[in-house]
């Protein structure tokens, strides 16, 4: 298709190229001495530029700054914004004009629910004089079942549920759905995961987390009852990071091949601290689960597992197929971060739950975590490598630097995530509601990348590969053809796990769809990027104007200015411009339908598009 104008031209090529980013290798299990390459490989993320830095300068990059001065004071809505501009107040930073409802607007929808609003909730909101109206916009979208698929995709991809959990991908993702929609207490959901038991996970919901980071075993089993197709002690190895990394924030892959002294003292001062046996205590709350693949008719079924409580305890002597040999130590379980064990006749895996997310890191790791979804980057980054010997501003190491950027904030926000219960929803209102959320991208004066971790401007982001997607099909009104169980849905974001069609397949994975093999990482912005959203049919084929699309209903029933109209809106969620207008119409009314097929085509392939503001 050919671009219209040069309004429409090689602003994504260009972005894209300018953010480009190395993006780290997958952490490996490493022998116990390191030399200096294997040390800087393993534990690359902490050596990167902040996030906060890279999110600055991809905004910069693309907005730029403008010029005017900086608002005075903001409403100050929550504690929140006593943090954030209580901070910039004392230290002389500027910060961003709040954002005006339409960039509130695409951004909230996008980021609750990952869609683009539709052309009548623009102008629905745009005419809407309500002073309170952002604050009802954002209870609607969390009471919508898009802000349940969006989210239920999310811990779908967090928990990495993929092909191992056979039949109870499906399971768990309607679990999950149905967690979200009734706001359940995510101490909860986290509890029953770690404590989950089945005589098959295709019928436990919870259980398929466990049955998805099995280590396999033996290639062949001897009968029914051989334990060896999976491996027991690494299973309890990988549940024991799983878990402390998704529900605490905290990387404990190193301590689990070797002690953190003599090793970690430049990485992590907490991590230094603990030992290799310190992490087979915890690990031994898992000791005695048993994980068995499912027999039918004397042979093995993938996917499915028997997982209960009957192994005798965790072998700090075993053998492993992934990490240097367990040398032995203390087997008792004693959890990692307060010394506590399990109460007399309690469970170990039921104690390890009710002590994790009792602790107040739980509440600390979730609420950063959402944090870094909704603006950019965490208050601790990398948000899943928590040092929690440096979270104090008043008992810092010698030489160190506070790891959060607002500490109060953080220790605040995992308050109020405890007294509502631990619910999710409650968490993103509170920070969708606050005015840090809600500055905008655009920055006017000169902008300093020191003005970052203030969270002094609202940060682009680049829209996941799922989201892409949708927003596609949205803009065309030409949803896809997916199977989902005996229903057809037209929308990523609904399904379990990635399609599999080869243009979208090949289409989502160019923007860094999850295998859900590895955990989900933003992926660097590539050539690749521009190539596809210009020549893959995921996109020439919505923009021509067919009998069921939207473009050719636009035609059919407007003048030209209404069309360009209605494009913008449904694409980019606002007018045009004077000058874009006068672009537009002038390819309309070279060549109607090829002029509005070709405007269809740049406005999805502009930054505008492509990044939500």
């Amino acid at each position: 298709m050919k671009q219209v104008g040069n309004i429409f031209g090689c602003m994504l090529l260009t972005a894209l190229m300018l953010s480009a980013q190395e993006q780290d290798e997958p952490r490996e299990a490493r022998p116990e001495v390191l030399s200096p390459e294997e040390f800087s490989e393993a534990h690359g993320s902490l050596f990167d530029r902040p996030k906060s830095n890279e999110a600055a300068e991809l905004t910069d990059r693309l907005l730029g700054s403008e010029p005017g001065s900086q608002p005075g004071t903001v409403e100050r809505r929550n504690f929140i914004d006593d943090h954030i501009f209580g901070k910039m107040e004392r230290d002389g930073v500027p910060h961003a004009r709040p954002a005006s409802d339409i960039e509130f607007l695409r951004r909230v929808t996008l980021d609750l629910t990952g869609r683009i609003p539709t052309r009548t909730e623009v102008r629905a909101f745009l005419a809407d004089k309500d002073p309170d109206k952002r604050d009802n916009l954002i209870d609607r979208l969390l009471d919508g079942e898009e802000y349940v698929e969006k989210w239920a995709y999310h811990f779908m991809d967090l928990f990495r549920a993929n092909g191992k959990m056979g039949r109870g991908q499906h399971l768990f993702h309607f679990w999950m759905k149905q967690n979200l929609r009734a706001d359940r207490p995510y101490d909860q959901v986290a509890c029953d995961i770690i404590s989950a038991s089945a005589k098959s996970n295709h019928v436990v919901a919870a259980s398929n987390v466990i049955a998805r980071e099995h280590i396999q075993g033996a290639p062949q089993p001897k009968d029914g009852d051989d334990l060896g197709m999976v491996h027991q002690l690494d299973t309890h190895d990988e549940l024991a990071i799983h878990y402390a990394k998704i529900f605490m924030g905290l990387n404990l892959s190193c301590i689990s091949c070797h002690d953190g002294q003599g090793h970690l003292e430049e990485v992590n001062v907490w991590l230094s601290t603990k030992s290799r046996a310190e992490f087979f205590q915890l690990a031994a709350f898992l000791g005695r689960s048993r994980y068995q693949m499912y027999f039918e008719n004397g042979q093995p079924q993938s996917g499915e597992f028997l997982l209960d409580d009957g192994n005798p305890g965790y072998d700090t002597e075993g053998e492993s197929m992934v990490r240097v040999a367990r040398l032995g130590g203390p087997d008792n379980p004693v959890f990692l971060l307060s010394g506590e064990e399990p109460q007399p006749g309690e469970e170990p895996r039921e104690a390890l739950g009710r002590i994790l997310t009792a602790h107040p890191q739980f509440a600390r790791g979730t609420v950063n975590r959402f944090w870094a979804k909704l603006m950019g980057f965490g208050i601790v980054e990398p948000f899943d490598e928590f040092d929690l010997l440096r979270q104090d501003p008043d008992n810092l190491p010698e030489g160190w630097e506070l790891q959060p950027s607002h500490p109060g904030l953080l220790e605040e926000l995992a308050r109020s995530f405890r007294e509502s219960n631990y619910s999710i929803k409650e968490l993103m209102r509170t920070i969708t509601r606050s005015s840090a959320y809600r500055l905008s991208a655009r920055f006017q004066g000169e902008w300093s990348d020191s003005y970052a971790p203030y969270f002094a401007r609202k940060f682009v982001r680049r829209l996941g590969a799922e989201e892409l997607h949708d927003a596609i099909a949205l803009a065309t009104d030409r949803p896809g053809d997916f199977k989902f169980g005996d229903n057809k849905v037209g929308l990523t974001l609904k399904l379990a796990g990635p399609p599999g069609a080869r243009d979208v397949r090949t289409f989502l994975r160019t923007f860094g769809q999850s295998d859900r093999n590895t955990p989900p990482r933003e992926v660097p912005g590539s050539l690749l990027h521009p190539l596809a959203l210009m020549q893959s049919p995921v996109v020439t084929d919505r923009v021509i104007a067919k009998e069921d699309s939207r473009l050719k209903k636009l035609l059919d029933s407007y003048d030209n200015d209404r069309v360009v109209d209605e494009m913008f809106l449904g694409t980019l969620s606002r007018p045009p411009s004077s000058e874009e207008k006068t672009v537009a119409l002038a390819a309309l009314n070279t060549d109607r339908v090829s002029g509005a097929e070709n405007l269809q085509w740049a406005l999805i392939n502009s930054v505008e598009f492509f990044f939500n503001y």
